[in-house]
Order: structure tokens, then C-alpha cells, then sequence
């Protein structure tokens, strides 16, 4: 069974930092391309960054360029996001996507909220 465990999320101050991460089991996570989606109240979702299986591509969203930084331990089977100088506008549910696995499974989500 596909499992995606994310952790990390929490409240922050404008300005500050976080660093996600999302535990895989149960598939060969280092054959697959892996993803970090948002879904902020009231909006639809966005994909902030993508990695391939080896790290070697790179994707992230405009709004996240800049700030964000994905990664990946293959020997871990887990993925990361940091995230730098957060603002309110990154504040939203945050799920981790394996992206390249037949039906795109994700996590259930953890939480960041960006506020004063």
C-alpha cells in the first residue's frame, strides 16, 4: 500500500521559514517523480514544485521561485520543501504528490499558515 506521510507545517511569521517533509512506503520511491501541491481556502490547487526521480528536473511554480526549495533523499525515500521568506498568499494545506505513480496518490496534507 502507497503511504505519503507530510510533516513540518505549522504557524510562521511573515518573513520566515519552514521546511516540509513527506515519508514514503510501500513503492519504489526512487523510480518516481514526486510533486508539492497547495490548496489555499478557497482556491483551487496549485502545484509548487516537482522533482524527477533523480533530482536531475527541477519544476516550481512563478508564485514560489526564488523562495522555495525541493529535494529529495532517495535513501530515505523522502522529499523535502523549504520554504523561505513566507508570506500570507503561502498560507494553504500542502500535500505531497507522487506524481509519476499510476493514480497520483498523495498525503493528507499538512498545514502552513503564514500570519502575524
Amino acid at each position: 500500500e502507497v503511504q505519503l506521510v507530510e510533516s513540518g507545517g505549522g504557524l510562521v511569521q511573515p518573513g520566515g521559514s519552514l521546511t516540509l517533509s513527506c515519508t514514503a512506503s510501500g513503492f519504489a520511491f526512487e523510480n518516481y517523480a514526486m510533486s508539492w501541491e497547495r490548496r489555499a481556502p478557497g482556491k483551487g490547487t496549485e502545484r509548487v514544485s516537482s522533482i524527477s526521480s533523480r533530482g536531475s528536473t527541477i519544476f516550481y511554480a512563478d508564485s514560489v521561485k526564488g523562495r522555495f526549495t525541493i529535494s529529495r533523499d532517495n535513501a530515505k525515500s523522502t522529499m523535502y520543501l523549504r520554504m523561505a521568506d513566507l508570506i500570507p498568499e503561502d498560507t494553504a494545506a500542502y500535500f505531497c504528490v507522487a506524481t509519476g505513480y499510476s493514480g497520483s496518490p498523495r498525503g493528507q496534507g499538512t498545514q502552513v499558515t503564514v500570519s502575524s
